[in-house]
């Protein structure tokens, strides 16, 4: 690997690999010195062209659980704003002794065309880029999923004979396209629930299936059930009735939690809607892995920049 943009980029071997070394960056920081020394002397830039605190801060503390040096660019008040290009915003990092580029940005497929145009020698990570790939939430989704369900039994496992239901706004949503890429790569079960005005046009073509409610979803008894936020900023209007037909229809709340099995999982990406997507009961219940995915957050991101660094210029 020298790359992460999609998780559709990764192989079998290679996605139980990430996951088997984030248990290790667990243990890491679970140590009273919570750090390794592996990538002392490297740098590693987040390029954040949109906002995100909880992906930002993640990368960081994961590059400096590391060792490394770490620098932050924000697009406000940079020289973005005077007119600077991306590739020169990029090779001025690099100058700078960037080895590794954490990526976020509001346009699908900017990592991917970086990659492509060789303007820059650096590992490129995708922190998310618009409507298309947020990878490695979708790590720590599948990195928790198994942690919770098969514990200890876990390491050199995948995801077969998982169900996993994904509710909500996959149209808007990058998380909802790399973790169906990424599930289906470590062999669970994929539903889509969601209003027919949130769902891809090609959806035929992702080899999920889909469900009109989330009340159908869990008739099918998941083992885990990932609610998706509403980006009310990516819609214009008219892509559902009300916020209360939503939540009616497609909300995560107790009453449907207690019809699941009790060992079965409620997920989120944060941040959440409470009220909207799902209930603060549901999300602060035991059953949530909400705070657990906060947590693995870094430790995932701590696995692959470790996994990265063995293929550096």
């Amino acid at each position: 690997m020298r790359h992460l943009i999609s998780t559709r980029d990764l192989s079998h071997a290679e996605a139980v690999g990430l996951l088997d070394t984030t248990i290790d960056m667990v243990d890491v920081r679970s140590r009273d010195i919570k750090k390794l020394p592996t990538l002392r002397g490297k740098t590693v830039a987040n390029v954040f062209f949109e906002d995100s605190t909880r992906t930002r801060l993640s990368f960081e503390a994961a590059a400096l659980g590391l060792g490394a040096d770490v620098m932050t660019f924000t697009a406000q008040g940079s020289s973005v704003s005077k007119g600077e290009s991306l590739k020169d915003t990029l090779q001025t990092l690099e100058a700078m002794g960037a080895e590794f580029i954490v990526l976020r940005h509001s346009n699908s497929g900017v990592a991917s065309t970086v990659t492509n145009s060789g303007w820059v020698e650096s590992h490129i990570i995708n922190a998310g880029d618009g409507t298309h790939e947020h990878p490695t939430q979708a790590l720590l989704d599948a990195f928790t999923m198994r942690a919770r369900l098969l514990g200890d039994d876990g390491r050199g496992k995948d995801l077969g004979g998982i169900s996993v239901a994904i509710v909500g706004d996959i149209l808007h949503s990058r998380v909802a396209r790399s973790n169906i890429w990424l599930l289906r790569t470590l062999g669970a079960t994929v539903t889509l629930a969601a209003p027919q005005t949130l769902l891809p046009r090609d959806i035929d073509e992702w080899g999920v299936s889909t469900v009109s409610t989330l009340d159908d979803a869990i008739d099918l008894k998941p083992d885990v059930v990932m609610t998706l936020r509403v980006q009310k900023e990516r819609m214009s209007s008219g892509f559902f009735p009300s916020e209360s037909e939503f939540s009616s229809l497609w909300g995560m709340n107790v009453s449907r939690l207690k019809r699941l099995a009790p060992t079965a999982l409620v997920m989120h990406p944060g941040p959440m809607n409470r009220g909207l997507e799902i209930s603060g009961e549901v999300a602060d219940s035991p059953q949530s892995t909400v705070t657990e995915q906060v947590a693995n957050g870094v430790a995932a991101r701590m696995a692959l920049l470790y996994t990265l660094r063995g293929d550096s210029r």
